[in-house]
């Protein structure tokens, strides 16, 4: 479905399994069909829209029946916007993260701020050239690599709507996908994890220095970042 065709449709907030997506209605007020599926999408300033099965589409305040475990956990991280985020424990690590490319693609640089207690440990690094999602995965990843203590609570900061698309929701990666299984895998070696959206640039202080230290990566190689 073309972009154009998309913003003729009317949205309906709905609950696709677990979680909170906007259903596509026609000019009748009729769910959107094709097939035997119906059009959803995660957020409505997305590209990304998908054709689902019905039966997994429910009336927004309807309880999500809640799925015994089954040993290890999924790999992926649950979700949570900056708003809805309970308070966390003392012994928690605070990664925030943020890529930059100057292009897309273009030269390229991630940002990571994390936080333990009172101590802080801050990574700006150049990383070729590739896209902004890669450097945005990439930040994360990078910064999941350097924890110690798989043990602890992690909260793990983006302004990514894709990172939070393929890591939380679900997304079926179509590019970048041994990236993201990795960060699959490193997420599922945790034992609490949680992926927390933010909006960018909006005077989030970790993660507006993660953003400059992305920045600084590049200017680092003397490439010209645009302003």
């Amino acid at each position: 479905m073309s972009r154009a065709d998309s913003d003729q449709l009317k949205w309906r907030r709905m609950r696709f399994k677990n979680n909170k997506v906007w259903q596509a209605m026609d000019t009748n007020g009729r769910p959107l069909e094709k097939n035997g599926k119906v059009l959803i999408k995660y957020q409505l300033e997305q590209d990304y829209e998908y054709w689902v099965n019905p039966a997994n589409l429910g009336q927004i305040d309807t309880p999500v029946e809640a799925r015994p475990g089954r040993g290890r956990r999924q790999p992926g991280a649950p979700v949570r916007t900056e708003k809805a985020v309970p308070p966390a424990a003392p012994n928690t690590v605070h990664i925030y993260t943020d890529g930059a490319s100057s292009g897309n693609p273009g030269p390229s640089g991630i940002g990571v701020v994390l936080q333990y207690g009172e101590r802080t440990k801050e990574i700006s690094k150049f990383i070729g050239n590739t896209t902004n999602n890669v450097a945005e995965l990439e930040a994360i990843r990078i910064a999941l690599m350097k924890l110690k203590r798989r043990n602890l609570p992690v909260r793990i900061y983006t302004d990514s709507s894709y990172a939070q698309g393929v890591l939380s929701f679900g997304w079926k990666a179509q590019k970048n996908k041994e990236l993201v299984e990795a960060i699959r895998e490193l997420l599922s070696a945790l034992k609490d994890v949680t992926l927390i959206k933010v909006r960018g640039h909006s005077g989030h202080e970790q993660n507006e220095r993660a953003d400059q230290l992305a920045r600084a990566a590049i200017v680092s190689v003397g490439r010209r970042y645009p302003p």
